[in-house]
């Protein structure tokens, strides 16, 4: 059953609610109730309205229990869907005793090697899995990865799908070699069962080459990526979104890789596409304008000891890309903040919502702090200028203004990414305010370094605690 809120997905685009398929015989007021409170509960599910949903699954189990018997397994489909509700909505303590009460009660009803144990396993393991318990994660998949197997089939694409997740654990767990290797056979299972074109396919292909990226394999990431981009633009054509998605991170790799003049005609031809699809002003036309920006900087910095013009003049045209990218950025995260009382109201649009603003002040922390990057290589490539200081100075300040802003007393402080970027932006102000100790004729900082470096000091204490939370 696709689901109309990515959120209440898996990486098939299905969620892990169970249907009504019931074949009992038995019939009453309760199994009636059931039955209406569990369609229902879907529904609402399905259209992001999670209170009311929980509501009705709840009831569902209660009258499933009276209707059916405390240990029938439709009493087990009612926990497994109120599971997947506290699952989606990150109750996490609350998910966990339902599915366990579930695998239990399929467990005593139809013996530990059904298939139903296995759905419900693997069900379970992405509950550890967006928790980050990977022992407990990985060891539901094994197992339900075996009895999938053995009732379903090797080739089956439910086989697949739990081989696949098993492998994103290994990766986790540094294992890559078995992580590949699993991936691998989940994708040829797809491409046997006629699916190699199907979304699942290449969200798993896509999976594979950020595994290559991670790992320094960026020739076999390009090559993926290449044929991600091929499919994209047979499926999709040149100008649509999911082409321009694949095209930004194959210029990605290639900037990696030191491929910079064909990942800035890359950047530059999702840039055009993008004007034709996207409102003036769309924060992913900023985030395309700061990976150009960067491009440029990049090429500076190889041509500063061969041609310090030309280097300059890529400098230059970097900060007018960066300049728009950071006023984009702000721009979105005023209006989105002036909207949050109306998405507060409405659960699926303010999860759309919350995930446009991490991303906006993503690229706003970077877009300021690449300013004051570039403006100290100006100083490195030609006489050093006090003006280039201040201006590098006062682009980190605006970063450290940006995050209290629009990141302390909301859901985006905890964000590790965003927290990440603005320790960044705080150690580099901190060099720049060491050095500006030993130079005369400096205006004063707003901020003293002993404050910043406490501010340092507390944030780097922040990131450990949420790395091994």
């Amino acid at each position: 059953m696709k689901s109309k809120s990515g959120d209440n997905m898996d990486e098939n685009g299905n969620s892990g609610l169970e249907r009504i398929e019931d074949g009992s015989v038995v019939s009453n007021i309760h199994t009636s109730k059931w039955r209406v409170f569990t369609d229902s509960g879907r529904d609402y599910f399905f259209q992001g309205k999670l209170e009311p949903a929980e509501r009705l699954f709840g009831s569902a189990i209660q009258e499933a229990k009276e209707g059916f018997g405390e240990k029938d397994p439709h009493v087990a489909s009612a926990c497994n869907n109120l599971a997947e509700l506290y699952r989606v909505k990150k109750e996490f303590d609350k998910a966990e005793p339902l599915y366990l009460e579930a695998v239990s009660i399929l467990e005593d009803f139809y013996g530990p090697e059904d298939v139903r144990v296995g759905a419900t396993l693997h069900n379970l393991g992405q509950l550890y899995l967006v928790q980050r318990k990977l022992e407990e994660a990985r060891a539901c998949y094994e197992r339900a990865l075996k009895l999938k197997g053995r009732v379903l089939g090797y080739n089956h694409p439910d086989y697949a799908e739990t081989m696949y997740h098993l492998g994103t654990v290994l990766h986790m767990q540094g294992k890559d070699t078995d992580a590949e290797a699993l991936i691998l056979d989940s994708l040829k299972i797809l491409e046997e069962g006629g699916q190699g074109e199907s979304m699942t396919y290449i969200r798993r292909l896509r999976y594979l080459s950020q595994i290559y990226i991670r790992s320094n394999r960026l020739a076999e990431a390009e090559k993926l990526q290449r044929k991600l981009l091929h499919m994209m633009e047979l499926s999709k054509g040149w100008n649509s979104m999911e082409a321009i998605t694949a095209a930004e991170a194959l210029a990605l790799t290639l900037r990696l890789s030191g491929q910079l003049e064909e990942a800035l005609e890359l950047f530059e031809k999702c840039l055009n596409a993008q004007k034709k699809l996207l409102p003036e002003g769309h924060i992913q036309i900023g985030g395309n304008f700061l990976h150009i920006a960067k491009t440029f900087m990049l090429q500076a910095s190889q041509m500063r000891s061969t041609d310090k013009s030309e280097a300059l003049s890529k400098l230059e045209k970097a900060k007018n890309y960066l300049e728009n990218s950071a006023r984009i950025a702000k721009d979105v995260l005023l209006k989105l903040k002036n909207q949050k009382i109306k998405a507060q109201k409405h659960e699926k649009s303010s999860v759309t919502l919350r995930n446009y603003e991490h991303a906006a002040l993503v690229i706003l922390l970077q877009s300021l702090e690449s300013l004051a990057a570039l403006e100290m290589s100006k100083n490195e490539i030609q006489e050093p200028k006090e003006e280039n200081l201040h201006a590098a100075e006062d682009s980190l300040l605006q970063c450290v203004t940006a995050y209290k802003e629009f990141g302390y007393g909301t859901q985006l402080q905890d964000s590790f990414e965003v927290k990440s970027e603005y320790l960044s932006c705080l150690k580099h102000l901190s060099a720049l305010l060491a050095n500006k100790e030993t130079t005369l004729n400096s205006k004063a900082s707003p901020i003293s370094l002993p404050e910043l470096k406490e501010e340092i000091r507390r944030t780097e204490i922040d990131l450990r605690s949420q790395k091994t939370g």
